[in-house]
């Protein structure tokens, strides 16, 4: 009776994908991207959420929604649900996972997707637990998680099923992942809480003692896109800055160059590089042997700071490779394991119950 009624969930949960654009989601600390089997990355947007202040009720989300950080009126206020890869408000997020699920599967409204979703891999399974609940009473019929360095692999074409080292570092807005994979599984890995938005704290950080101006994060990112760089440049850089003087209250505007942003950042650079020499010194030596040939591979939006794969290459002495498209890998993995049932049983993660007395 027992292998009857599982035999008819798999029949069930067959028909209903036919009809299901499944989807696999990248629930990123600064942005969300949503792939759709069939289609590939259909959805690329910042993880924030406008709300009433006081209330739940949702105004805006994604893009729309960022363009109203620090800038709001006192009634509306903006925010970021997910806090260093993980949900901090679990209403909001529920919200914001429903807005971006029914944006890319408005056609199909009656039937549930199956969902992956990435997770950084040094989450708790209450974590875990909270990111499953929130796509479920989001919408989806069926949820999977998958550690986001598996993802990244997967994503850029890493041969993690064969018997042979891969490491990968994926740097995202609220943490960075360094995992070393064989065989389909994470023979060694790292997770720190140190990613792009730490960058920017750094930068708004120096901001405020070295010209006592005061900068929101948005400049902050910005600065960081436009001139930010971990190894020195062939041309040093330079840029105005707008914001208010914390002494005078009165808005003020200075000239910052690519050096005094690359001082900026030390801090949250030599986490990333720590992590990664303790990996390396992890990592069993045949695996080790693998990588001096095949190297290390950089995904995620913040290795695409100018020099980060130099100065990583210098430190360790293996060389570096960022891949084509950052941004997408955790994202296109995500969307890969979707069209294999087998791989995604053996690379997802389970949630333990919570068990009942």
């Amino acid at each position: 009776m027992v292998k009857f009624s599982q035999q008819f969930k798999r029949t069930v949960n067959f028909i209903l994908g036919l009809f299901s654009n499944d989807m696999g989601i990248d629930l990123g600390t600064a942005t969300t991207l949503v792939f759709v089997k069939g289609e590939g990355v259909v959805l690329c947007e910042p993880s924030v959420v406008a709300i009433e202040r006081g209330t739940s009720h949702v105004l805006a989300v994604g893009e729309e929604a960022k363009r109203m950080l620090g800038r709001t009126p006192g009634n509306i206020v903006a925010i970021r649900p997910m806090k260093d890869g993980v949900i901090s408000d679990f209403e909001i997020t529920e919200a914001m996972l429903r807005y971006f699920i029914k944006k890319v599967h408005h056609r199909r409204v009656l039937v549930r997707p199956r969902i992956v979703i990435a997770i950084p891999s040094g989450i708790t399974e209450v974590e875990k637990r909270a990111v499953k609940d929130s796509a479920e009473r989001a919408g989806a019929r069926e949820v999977f998680l998958i550690e986001e360095p598996i993802a990244a692999a997967i994503g850029v074409g890493l041969p993690i099923q064969e018997p042979v080292g891969n490491m990968i570092i994926d740097i995202g807005g609220g943490t960075t992942e360094i995992a070393v994979i064989s065989l389909a599984g994470m023979v060694f890995s790292k997770s720190i809480r140190i990613g792009g938005d730490e960058m920017n704290e750094a930068i708004i950080e120096y901001l405020k003692k070295t010209y006592n101006l005061l900068v929101g994060e948005r400049t902050a990112e910005d600065i960081k896109m436009r001139i930010g760089s971990a190894y020195p440049l062939e041309e040093e850089m330079g840029m105005e800055v707008k914001g208010r003087d914390l002494v005078a209250g009165l808005p003020k505007i200075v000239t910052i160059t690519s050096e005094e942003i690359r001082e900026s950042l030390q801090e949250p650079l030599r986490a990333i590089l720590e992590i990664t020499k303790i990996s390396l010194e992890r990592t069993p030596p045949e695996l080790a042997a693998d990588l001096i040939e095949h190297g290390i591979v950089m995904a995620g939006g913040g290795s695409l700071l100018r020099g980060l794969d130099k100065l990583i290459s210098e430190e360790t002495g293996l060389p570096v490779h960022v891949t084509d498209d950052p941004v997408t890998a955790v994202a296109n993995g995500t969307g890969r394991v979707l069209s294999e049932i087998q791989y995604l049983k053996k690379v997802t993660v389970s949630v333990k119950t919570e068990s009942r007395s």
